[in-house]
């Protein structure tokens, strides 16, 4: 095959020259009208423009959107819908080039030349990242005007190659779409490509670490997970899977190579068939700088393929920017690889942004040949590979590099994936759980699986070093259960994915996006960057800083945009427009649930990530009408989808399943669903089964044919919650669980045992004594049985009807601490005294199943705080909660606690919404 005919295969297809009626010239200038809120701007001392497509434009062929030209003299004007552009016809100044965005919209600002200040875009690689870094720009921001400069981004030629752009000129995309940031990004795939749909199996899990495998102890590590029930669809092989340490010392390092390390992998062809056979794709790790050396076994064909002078035996360097050195370097070195099995690469470039032509960045030839040579023989391509700059979406996935292992490396990466939307770039690959350096943390493992579930590919990777390994059985069983049902769930999620995936490529939203992009005039979602959109039905705010030292628990300040939403891991029900500290145990990070959302799973019993599942679950959050339209695919590059429409109506307590609709041949004839309604009871849908997150109801049938499951009209979510503190009172003459205090009907109450309010230190009735060190906290009053209305943001009772009775009081705002307890708006009085042990039971509508038991042992003035973070905050608005406060005498080995001799009252409350 000779270089030219490989060069037209892989040429990217473009629409560079813009419609003539959008363009308004000078002889020095060019203003291109592309949309009503982007304008290309050019300035050229010779007068001489580009049309060719670039790096970042391929497309300017677009339909001309009205607009009004000023022709003042000195200086041009152009107005549309989304903007005033002036213009003195000079080379681009801040006093001569001015947009400014029109409509309303908090912060919108002229923009003039050489303003930044956009909401910032993503960088080329973490590497040596400990945290937050700088990133390169986006075409969002809060001004409502950004930029992107293509001046130095070099051109596709019509044959499909590369050339250098003549210096000295001026080349800007300007985005002047206001706070629309949506249309921003609908209007930068016009200009620069759509992102494409991914391969299906690429959205599972993947195993990837830097170690010396063998074929037996990689084929021996799968059928480990397979036992511990964990499946991956993606095998990574780091570098090891080539000649490193036999490599000749004449010929240097090891660093690149293209020849299989024959000790570690006697026979690949049968061990990647094997690989293939578990139904995992694999991927090889490349760094081709080194060139290739006389030792490879593909060197004397690619001396013979490319007849130069080099005696036989010299090193070919690397010289991506030679066709013919490209034509040889895929067809001789790569191909047959693929042949025996390999399904991508994993191109790991780390040298730098030149080559041997200027203004080339061989990262960029790299990834856009590499990606679209994977593509042929009508496979979807895939590569995975480093940011190269804008454009570079159109060739997924991204490697973001070696992730140090810290917590601020964790902290960063959610922000760091979600702002990469601001320039398109949507499908970021991290090395999940850290690569190097830091140092064993079984938390932040957990946090990272944890956030990995939720990003666009989940990744483990880890180094050689094996206190760092990712395998769950290296971890304590609290730790390896919680990465094991992690990497189970990744693999139900794959149908909402796949949707997700689809919905990029035709919609142009990033699976991933900042609050802001749905909340652009509330200024609270640009301050939660850690939080963000999946999909179009979830918002995740994770956990990324080390939990509670005594309550065990993690935490994350998040802000609830508007409306409803529900924990799907919980069922917790929450009422959003405001801010809220969320608490949760090592098994999970806040997952919400919009009102009227619906999110299709894979089956428990689903483990393939490629395969379209027989079994799928759909969570239903009700109270407002939701719509979903579940697509599927065979996985070809042109296969049709079947589409599976799933609508809710609120109004008639009615979900319709089906028909499926368009190419069904790859979608299974007889399914069965399984459907949970979080937040409602057994009462609410007929026939329904309680669980811990709401009513589960399954329903069988054809694709073909619609599905119905009915509910009470209207329904609306609610947590049933009950906290139950039981008395402690062991020297008292009263028996257990008799000192109570019970709803009594509407405005009454009922006092049984209960002491007087701060008048004696000891209880009137029960006998039993209260610490004096703390009287605020471990004084008791009736409840009041009357049901008050929810708290404003002043207000100082909670709803039910339970008074906060801290002499300290302070408005009762989320979970806002005063006086040293937590609050929320449903489970808000925590009544009696105190002592140093806890257990805390919840997420339970039945007192026969009752779980998540978490024992803390502090002080007494300690315990009541720790003990309402866990009952108000843990389970927000919500689940049923009991929470036993007992005496503790200390273990003899530790000795006895000063002050704890004496029986300490608590009083027993029940809330049920």
């Amino acid at each position: 095959m000779h270089s030219s005919t490989i060069v037209r295969q892989l040429r990217v297809e473009s629409a560079p020259h813009a419609h003539p009626d959008a363009i308004v010239r000078g002889d020095r200038w060019r203003l291109t009208v592309l949309a009503d809120g982007l304008i290309r701007a050019e300035w050229s001392e010779e007068g001489r423009f580009e049309d060719r497509a670039t790096t970042f434009a391929i497309r300017r062929e677009m339909a001309v959107p009205e607009f009004r030209v000023i022709d003042g003299g000195d200086e041009v004007e152009i107005v549309t819908s989304r903007f005033h552009l002036r213009y003195d016809r000079g080379p681009f100044t801040p006093h001569g080039l001015s947009v400014r965005p029109l409509g309303v919209g908090r912060g919108l600002a002229e923009w003039r030349f050489g303003d930044g200040g956009d909401l910032g875009g993503t960088a080329r690689t973490l590497d040596t990242a400990d945290g937050r870094i700088p990133v390169q720009g986006g075409v969002v921001s809060r001004a409502g005007v950004a930029a992107i400069d293509d001046s130095t981004s070099f051109v596709f030629t019509d044959e499909g190659w590369v050339a250098p752009r003549p210096r000295g000129g001026r080349d800007l995309y300007i985005f002047a779409y206001g706070h629309d940031y949506p249309a921003a990004l609908r209007a930068l795939y016009s200009v620069s490509g759509s992102q494409p749909v991914v391969p299906r199996w690429a959205l599972g899990n993947w195993w990837s670490r830097y170690h010396r495998y063998t074929s037996g102890t990689y084929l021996e590590l799968l059928d480990r997970f397979e036992a511990e029930g964990v499946r991956f669809s993606v095998a990574v092989l780091d570098m090891d899977w080539h000649r490193v340490d036999s490599v000749p010392p004449e010929h240097g390092s090891g660093w690149t190579g293209y020849s299989w390390e024959r000790e570690l992998f006697p026979d690949p062809e049968a061990f990647l068939a094997e690989l293939h056979r578990r139904a995992l794709r694999v991927t090889l790790n490349l760094h081709p700088a080194d060139g290739v050396r006389s030792f490879e076994d593909g060197y004397a064909a690619m001396f013979e393929a490319l007849a130069s002078d080099r005696l036989l035996g010299d090193p070919i360097p690397f010289q991506i920017t030679d066709p013919a050195f490209l034509d040889a370097y895929l067809r001789v070195l790569h191909h047959p690889l693929e042949a025996q099995g390999v399904d991508f690469w994993w191109m790991d470039w780390q040298q730098g942004e030149n080559s041997h032509l200027a203004g080339i960045d061989p990262l960029w030839l790299l990834n856009h040949f590499h990606y679209l040579d994977s593509g042929r023989d009508g496979r979807r391509p895939l590569l995975l590979s480093r940011y190269a700059g804008p454009g570079s979406h159109r060739y997924p996935v991204g490697f973001s590099g070696d992730t140090i292992i810290s917590w601020e490396s964790l902290a960063f990466q959610p922000e760091f994936t979600a702002t990469a939307a601001n320039i398109g770039y949507g499908w970021w690959s991290h090395d999940i759980g850290g690569h190097l350096l830091g140092a064993r943390d079984d938390e932040l493992m957990v946090r990272w699986v944890q956030l990995g579930v939720y990003s666009p590919i989940l990744r483990l990777h880890s180094s050689d070093n094996p206190f760092l390994a990712k395998e769950p059985w290296a971890y304590p069983a609290e730790s390896r259960s919680a990465i094991v049902d992690a990497l189970r769930e990744r693999v139900r999620l794959v149908p909402y994915l796949h949707t997700m995936n689809h919905r990029a490529n035709a919609e142009g939203v990033p699976l991933i996006v900042p609050l802001y992009h749905a909340w652009p005039e509330c200024a609270e979602s640009y301050e939660v960057p850690t939080q963000f959109l999946f999909g179009s039905e979830l918002l995740v705010a994770p956990i990324t800083s080390p939990r509670d030292p005594v309550t065990l628990m993690g935490s994350v300040t998040a802000w609830l945009p508007p409306g409803t939403w529900t924990d799907i891991h919980t069922g917790v029900v929450m009422q959003g427009d405001r801010s809220s500290e969320l608490h949760r145990r090592g098994d999970s990070i806040p997952v919400l649930l919009r009102a009227g959302g619906i999110v299709p799973l894979a089956g428990r019993e689903e483990t393939d990530a490629a395969s379209n599942p027989h079994r799928l679950d759909v969570l239903i959050a009700v109270g407002a009408d939701g719509e979903f339209t579940l697509l599927e695919d065979d996985g070809g590059v042109d296969s049709a989808t079947a589409r599976t429409p799933i609508r809710w109506s609120q109004e008639n307590g009615k979900l319709t399943i089906g028909p499926t609709q368009g190419d069904t041949s790859a979608v299974p004839r007889v399914r069965t669903w399984t459907v949970t309604f979080l937040g409602l009871g057994p009462d609410d849908v007929p026939g329904a089964e309680n669980t811990s997150r709401g009513a589960t109801v399954a329903v069988v049938g054809e694709s073909g044919s619609p599905l119905t499951v009915t509910t009470t009209p209207d329904p609306r979510s609610c947590t049933r919650a009950r906290v139950r503190a039981t008395p402690a009172c062991s020297t008292s003459s009263m028996p257990r669980n008799t000192a109570t205090r019970t709803r009594n009907g509407p405005g009454g109450s009922q006092c049984r045992g209960v002491p007087p309010r701060r008048s004696s230190p000891n209880c009137t009735r029960c006998g039993c004594r209260r610490r004096s060190s703390a009287p605020s906290l471990n004084s008791c009053r009736p409840v009041d049985g009357a049901r008050a209305p929810r708290p404003s943001r002043s207000g100082a009772r909670a709803e039910g009807g339970f008074p906060y009775d801290h002499p300290r009081r302070a408005p009762l705002d989320g979970n806002r601490r005063a006086g040293g307890l937590h609050h929320r708006e449903d489970a808000r009085r925590y009544v009696g005294g105190g002592c140093p042990k806890i257990q805390s039971h919840g997420r339970q509508r039945r007192e026969d199943q009752l779980s998540e038991r978490q024992v803390v042992d502090t002080d007494d003035r300690e315990v009541l705080r720790h003990a309402h973070a866990q009952a108000a905050a843990r389970f927000e608005d919500g689940d049923r909660l009991e929470v036993s406060v007992r005496r503790h005498r200390r273990d003899a080995r530790r000795g006895p606690r000063p002050g704890l001799d004496r029986a300490l009252p608590v009083n027993r409350v029940e809330i049920d919404c």
